[in-house]
């Protein structure tokens, strides 16, 4: 069944949360009911949809997908938001199959759209169609071919329950991947590194994603935390290839590590490894004139120290 099939390639791509904005409604002025249909369109600044009440008049399922993809692609008369359909980007053709499917196409234009605007789209698509009696998934192609991820993995189907809902005006996208992070060994005297797979918003750096990683502790049995689960984390920011992490005074009542160089460089290696810069400024409270724990000076960049990694199989 296509239940069974959906969404097996989406886990290495973009996920996408939307903030669906509970703005003013259609031309008339007047916001979707419960339960009216309605028509999705993009606000002005691209970061939200917005909700546009619009009775389904046709009562064919296939004159219901021609006439709202019509009126998906027509500029609302509201200057406060307009179509998901941009730069060009239009449906050429579609077709729906006996188990539910709708396959929708669009033209090569689509390929010009930007992440953001290429989720809203999809978004916007899917949460209007779904309203249609007899429509249950919706698969994606650009001409013939089908829409794939940026690792060339296929779509696959999509449903209304695969756009998680909350209440907001912003957009937020999410990304799945891997960091390579550094904690303490056994003994606290060398670095072991673990991979961890991370889901983060496109909001968040890589660095801070690191640093509140690193927060979280290690998985694996064996490994040691470098920081207090309690430290709060001030501002993460890179600059000129610097790295500047501010992290509250709970750093400093560390009772993990037994080597301060430990707990020190799991950091600069972690963001270093995983980032895009070459060393790390590490303050406390926004004071870097500090010797962590009486022996790391930190007021300096410091950059990545390998000798205190274990080597695999010790």
């Amino acid at each position: 069944m296509a239940q069974n099939r959906k969404l097996h390639s989406i886990l290495y791509i973009f996920l996408v949360s939307i903030c669906f904005g509970l703005l003013a409604g259609c031309s008339k002025g007047k916001e979707p009911g419960k339960n009216d249909t309605f028509v999705y369109y993009v606000n002005t600044d691209g970061t939200a949809l917005v909700k546009e009440a619009y009775k389904f008049e046709k009562d064919r399922t296939e004159e219901a997908v021609k006439d709202v993809l019509g009126r998906m692609g027509k500029e609302p008369d509201s200057i406060d938001y307009k179509s998901v359909f941009q730069k060009g980007v239009r449906v050429v053709d579609w077709n729906l199959t006996d188990d539910a499917i709708l396959d929708i196409h669009f033209n090569e234009e689509y390929g010009r759209l930007k992440p953001a605007e290429e989720l809203l789209l999809r978004a916007a698509v899917v949460q209007t169609l779904a309203q249609i009696r007899g429509i249950e998934y919706m698969d994606f192609f650009v001409g013939d071919a089908p829409l794939t991820d940026s690792a060339g993995e296929a779509i696959g189907y999509m449903s209304a329950e695969d756009f998680l809902q909350y209440r907001g005006s912003s957009l937020h996208l999410y990304q799945l991947g891997k960091v390579k992070l550094y904690f303490s060994n056994g003994e606290g005297n060398r670095l072991v590194q673990e991979e961890v797979s991370v889901r983060y918003s496109n909001n968040m750096s890589i660095e801070r994603l690191i640093v509140e990683q690193l927060i979280k502790g290690p998985s694996i049995n064996g490994m040691i935390p470098v920081l207090p689960p309690e430290t709060k984390v001030i501002g993460v920011s890179v600059k000129d290839t610097v790295c500047y992490v501010n992290l509250g005074e709970e750093f400093l009542n560390n009772t993990f590590a037994g080597d301060p160089k430990i707990t020190i460089y799991a950091i600069v290696n972690s963001i270093i490894d995983g980032g895009t810069c070459s060393q790390v400024q590490i303050s406390v409270n926004g004071e870097s004139n500090i010797e962590y724990m009486g022996s790391i000076d930190l007021s300096k960049p410091l950059s990545r120290d390998l000798d205190l990694v274990e080597e695999s199989g010790k």
